[in-house]
């Protein structure tokens, strides 16, 4: 029998990571599909794209096969003695929908290639990848998405179908998670599955608060004297509300924690945290009055802030 360069096949090198070997086969699957290509030897090379994918895609395959060293591309080929004994479990049964594989590959991995029982050809859609905006608004409660995408549909000689594609993102969902939408991608071909749609989720900017997982972040200015004396103060939450204590000596930049305030978490294990970002704001403008008192303040106060400084 002669022996198959399946890496030439694919175009990829003997060092090429999952992903590539992947991508290269969905490139040339497209190209040589006998349904939509116009090649006179695309049923042929179909069959080849398919065998070297099924044996690269696969670890342990792949393992074995590259113990087999590096040959020319239809050289003669014998498996070397004790292949059976030492490769026995990469055996398999395979349906590729109607193609039948080489002698190398039946000998190697005893493939029996079977029908589909309609004698064409199967392949799995392709999987899509889409951006989703949100505001935190609609993390909160969930929310419907309607959009077009240009999905690849592997019967089109374009390559691509507009589709109108509407899902419901679940409450609780986090800034730059991706969500997994089975059967929404491309067509599959060949009474094969549609593939999957991969959702990103984007948080558009909120004038007050910002996200990280399922913690809200709000800056909470406060007055000097509230700094300095505690207040119990007003803040807005994702959905009311609330109070918040300020202590007394509280500093710029220190963190205060409402449990529970946050967004939902998947299922029923509750909600993150929103932490109160103190931030010390200063009056702009003073009237004489206000001014006597800082003026005061400013004789009296026994207070150093930069002590840490050191010096006379």
């Amino acid at each position: 029998m002669q022996y198959k360069d399946y890496y030439e096949v694919l175009g990829v090198a003997r060092d090429a990571k999952p992903e590539q070997i992947k991508k290269a086969y969905r490139l040339l699957a497209r190209k040589y599909h006998p349904d939509v290509s116009k090649e006179s030897n695309a049923e042929e090379r179909f069959k080849e794209v398919q065998e070297a994918y099924e044996v690269l895609k696969d670890r342990d395959k792949r393992a074995a096969y590259d113990q087999l060293g590096s040959w020319r591309s239809g050289q003669e080929f014998r498996p070397p003695p004790g292949w059976e004994d030492r490769f026995g479990d990469t055996r398999f049964e395979f349906r590729p929908g109607g193609a039948s594989f080489s002698d190398f590959f039946s000998e190697l991995f005893g493939a029996r290639a079977r029908g589909n029982g309609r004698g064409g050809f199967a392949m799995r859609g392709e999987d899509v990848e889409a951006t989703v905006e949100l505001t935190i608004e609609q993390a909160l409660t969930g929310a419907e998405a309607s959009f077009q995408l240009a999905v690849p549909e592997s019967g089109a000689r374009g390559g691509a179908a507009a589709r109108t594609v509407k899902v419901r993102i679940p409450r609780g969902v986090t800034d730059g998670e991706k969500l997994r939408v089975p059967g929404k991608g491309g067509r599959g071909v060949g009474g094969a599955p549609d593939g999957d749609l991969y959702l990103r989720i984007v948080f558009r900017p909120h004038p007050l608060f910002r996200t990280s997982g399922h913690d809200v972040y709000l800056e909470v200015p406060v007055a000097p004297w509230e700094a300095a004396l505690g207040a119990d103060i007003e803040i807005p939450t994702l959905d009311a509300k609330a109070r918040l204590k300020v202590p007394a000596g509280s500093r710029a930049g220190q963190r205060l924690r409402l449990a529970g305030k946050g967004l939902p978490r998947p299922g029923a294990r509750g909600h993150g945290d929103l932490y109160a970002v103190i931030q010390v704001a200063t009056p702009q403008s003073l009237d004489e009055r206000e001014r006597s008192l800082f003026e005061e303040l400013a004789r009296v106060s026994r207070f150093e802030p930069r002590r840490r400084f050191g010096g006379s």
